[in-house]
């Protein structure tokens, strides 16, 4: 177990929050079987805590064409990319969980060019990068590439809307240098 701290800044007593932040982050540990240290690190602003869950919630929760396994490698390989340690190793774990491979995302998060995916899955995060790293260039041609994958103009939506989300989770994390709960090292594996 690690003994560095979660985060650069200071992490708030749990029975000192407000109480919709304290219910959320509990009923996460009762569901997870402990505290994710974003939760934790993340309620040093309220407000912004609220805001960040909210649009969470808002992507990941809803109906979509995307399978949450395909969620998880958009967020999987962006994070890597962008080198953010807490969310390739918290969101690996839950591809791993999501799509009942315990390889998926390591081969994800080193090279998703390389990984053991669809030709669909490859065009999708294809352009989660480009969104990632250049979304300034993105282009009818990169919706006529994905259409051809069978994607809808909703689905191309959400792949930029998670890949943006989680660019400005990637940041977050690693300017408080948030720490991956060792718990996530091993879920999901054989």
């Amino acid at each position: 177990m690690s003994s560095l701290p979660i985060s650069r800044y200071p992490v708030p007593d749990l029975n000192t929050l407000p109480e919709d932040i304290k219910d959320k982050i509990l009923a996460v540990q009762e569901k997870a079987g402990f505290i994710p240290n974003v939760f934790l690190v993340l309620a040093h602003r309220p407000e912004e805590f609220r805001a960040f869950f909210a649009y969470h919630d808002a992507l990941m929760t809803k109906e979509s064409n995307l399978s949450q396994a395909e969620m998880e490698m958009i967020i999987v390989a962006t994070s890597n990319d962008n080198g953010c340690q807490y969310c390739v190793i918290a969101h690996g774990a839950i591809l791993r969980i999501r799509a009942k491979n315990s390889l998926i995302a390591d081969q994800v998060a080193v090279n998703y060019r390389k990984a053991d995916i669809t030709s669909k899955q490859m065009a999708m995060l294809d352009f989660a990068m480009k969104v990632s790293n250049n979304a300034q260039s993105t282009s009818d041609e990169d919706f006529e590439t994905l259409r051809s994958h069978g994607f809808t103009g909703e689905d191309i939506w959400d792949i930029a809307a998670i890949t943006a989300f989680f660019g400005l989770s990637n940041r977050m994390a690693n300017v408080t240098s948030m720490r991956p709960n060792d718990e996530f090292y091993s879920m999901g594996r054989d």
